[in-house]
């Protein structure tokens, strides 16, 4: 059977030129070759960054720093804001971890706002603050800037941020707006095969990393410290994933990162054009709509499930039909990663096909 294009909110599309980079005769990660590699990245994942500290590489899902971060960083207890299934999640797993958490939490397609977060706060005890920047669930994206400047005047908070759907698609700017953990995943705007998870630490972060007991091994973030300095990781990495991130940064910079972002907004707005043009709306407010994704409101009470199956058979395509709680009453489209005005026209227009079927 042959493969369906990917416009689902990750994995996304993985390019040819990426998977034969992938696909390299493997070196030892202890080795001079794999320190020169990993040293290689670090220019260019510092300018994505935004940030002058190093950026470590984790063979897991974002999801496995998502839960470092809470057991690094968190004695005392953490703030947990959540407006969708995944960052509601993350509290389920502060939980786990067996600390002390509360909920800082609005609406599905709500943003989390700066004067939510400093109203939460103002309460006191917290030590730690986690977000999902882009929340893939509902396509909404928080404003993350005017959160951090709140963030940054208490200063015993860290700063936790899930960049998973919006790292490379919008600049996110680690060290100017004060992030303490800036996490991301390979599989969705990076356009990687799942499996590796980069992250970068603040000073503050390390500092506190330090006082904390029971951080394990396998996501102690002094432990990826240690071995960063030396160009090597903690444990044996997907050396595969590493020469694919090799590749997807050179084309990242071939193409040009203020580029990139443009084009996201691009293959955006025309997404955005055509739900309007449907008559169908945007699940969150347009003003805090996500630029990676599309999360349509199914008011025209189409019938989902039936488009998405349509969509496959005919012309081999594969987008979202919501997620969660809202399975159904929306759906999703992804316009992230490599994907182009012209490759984003050839989806809407098989949807247009579909749907006038």
């Amino acid at each position: 059977m042959s493969h369906a294009k990917l416009f689902i909110p990750g994995p996304v599309e993985v390019s040819a030129k990426t998977f034969e980079a992938f696909c390299r005769p493997m070196i030892g990660h202890r080795s001079q070759d794999f320190k020169n590699l990993y040293a290689g990245l670090q220019p260019s994942l510092q300018e994505l960054f935004y940030t002058k500290q190093p950026v470590y590489l984790s063979t897991s899902s974002a999801w496995g720093v998502m839960e470092a971060a809470i057991r690094n960083l968190v004695a005392k207890k953490v703030l947990v804001c959540m407006n969708g299934a995944f960052s509601d999640k993350w509290y389920d797993v502060a939980i786990k971890c067996g600390k002390a958490a509360e909920k800082c939490q609005v609406e599905w397609g709500q943003p989390i706002t700066a004067a939510i977060v400093k109203e939460k706060l103002a309460q006191g005890g917290f030590d730690a603050l986690t977000m999902i920047h882009n929340e893939t669930s509902t396509g909404t994206m928080s404003p993350l800037a005017e959160i951090c400047e709140v963030v940054r005047s208490f200063p015993d908070v860290c700063m936790i941020v899930d960049t998973v759907s919006s790292f490379s698609a919008v600049p996110i700017k680690m060290d100017e707006w004060g992030i303490d953990v800036l996490l991301t995943g390979s599989q969705k705007a990076m356009a990687m095969p799942p499996g590796l998870a980069l992250f970068a630490l603040s000073q503050k972060a390390l500092d506190r990393a330090a006082t904390v007991k029971d951080r394990g091994y396998y996501f102690d973030f002094l432990e990826f410290q240690k071995n960063g300095a030396e160009s090597m990781t903690p444990s044996t990495p997907s050396i595969a994933h590493i020469y694919a991130l090799k590749s997807k940064l050179e084309d990242i910079f071939a193409e040009g990162v203020e580029n990139r972002y443009r084009r996201h907004d691009e293959n955006n707005n025309i997404v955005r054009e055509w739900v309007r043009s449907k008559g169908l709306e945007l699940f969150p407010d347009e003003k805090f709509a996500s630029k990676s994704l599309t999360c349509v409101k199914n008011n025209k009470n189409l019938d989902v499930a039936a488009m998405v199956k349509t969509l496959k058979q005919k012309h081999n395509f594969l987008i979202d039909g919501g997620y969660g709680k809202i399975r159904g009453t929306t759906f999703r489209l992804s316009n992230m990663g490599d994907e182009t005005p012209a490759t984003m026209r050839e989806l809407l227009a098989a949807l247009d096909d579909v749907l006038a079927g």
